[in-house]
């Protein structure tokens, strides 16, 4: 009886081991999670542009982020000039992981790292946004040219990314240290590295800014909408069945997240299925699998340790 139980958890030992390698290899492009940029966060010598578990690092830590990240990118594909530089310059397509991966870095060097690592990685995004230029047609039928450095553009993307990520928190995360104002409050500081001229500082100026965007008739839908729904609709696990089942529930649910009104400008309608606390249960599964080992947060930690101590300096 005794080698059988031992056996029982080794499998799920083992389970648990091979969703987290999964999980960090999409997220940081390394199976154990340890990249050279997750291991930099120890590094530093301050304590970063973040409070240690304030909104910013709780909102960041919690699993809801693995829905936020799709809800974020249906958010910014209705803004037709970020969608055409997605469209023209992304790689996306033939890379996903990887462009998740970059994104993925950006978001936990600025909240957990110090202010010269976030600055560096801040400045890595900038060079690249620097080459993104092209035309896009507008919703009023009008041929537009377009700059990723454009304050319409970086305004629409920081809104879509805090509105999804703290809707997302508030759906199946813990309390948010503060509250919801508080996070808007705190990621506002992102938004200004991003050259943002005026980020929200409170949830309902953050909510009101998303449908100024609606109201005035930028936001629209076509073919190209389309086509990145099709595409986010699509498992990027295929080589395993439970990721790509689990990965259809988080899709289910981020859609399930976003107001009736952008969702009907996206095509989209919420599953009739349960899929909201179908989500609790994966989310759970994955929560347990990246604790499984350390974390983004663990190595900040180590940093903010060693500069408590009288010899830091």
């Amino acid at each position: 009886m005794t080698g059988t139980s031992g056996e029982s958890r080794e499998r799920r030992r083992g389970v648990i081991a091979g969703v987290r390698a999964r999980l960090l290899t999409a997220l940081s492009g390394d199976p154990d999670g340890t990249p050279a940029w997750v291991r930099e966060l120890a590094e530093g010598d301050d304590i970063g542009y973040f409070p240690e578990d304030g909104a910013a690092w709780a909102v960041h830590a919690g699993v809801g982020t693995m829905v936020a990240g799709i809800r974020a990118l249906l958010m910014q594909a209705l803004h037709p000039g970020a969608l055409a530089g997605v469209h023209d310059w992304s790689r996306y397509r033939e890379d996903p992981v990887g462009r998740l991966t970059g994104t993925v870095r950006w978001v936990i060097c600025l909240t957990y790292g110090s202010t010269a690592q976030a600055q560096r990685e801040t400045a890595r995004v900038g060079r690249f946004h620097q080459r993104v230029t092209g035309t896009y047609r507008s919703a009023d039928g009008g041929e537009r040219t377009y700059s990723a450095a454009d304050p319409e553009l970086v305004e629409w993307v920081h809104l879509a990314f805090t509105d999804s990520f703290l809707s997302c928190h508030q759906r199946w995360g813990r309390a948010i240290p503060g509250g919801a104002d508080r996070y808007v409050d705190e990621w506002a500081t992102a938004g200004t590295l991003m050259l943002v001229a005026g980020p929200p500082r409170t949830e309902a100026q953050l909510r009101g800014m998303l449908d100024g965007y609606l109201e005035r008739g930028i936001l629209r839908r076509d073919e190209r909408v389309d086509d990145v729904v099709r595409f986010l609709r699509r498992p990027p696990f295929r080589e395993s069945r439970s990721m790509s089942l689990a990965y259809r529930v988080l899709f289910a649910s981020a859609v399930a997240t976003i107001p009736r009104r952008y969702r009907r400008l996206l095509g989209l309608r919420r599953s009739p299925l349960p899929v909201v606390t179908a989500t609790r249960a994966v989310l759970a599964v994955t929560e347990r699998a990246l604790n499984a080992g350390p974390r983004s947060q663990d190595f900040a930690r180590r940093r903010l340790r060693r500069l408590e101590r009288p010899d830091a300096a």
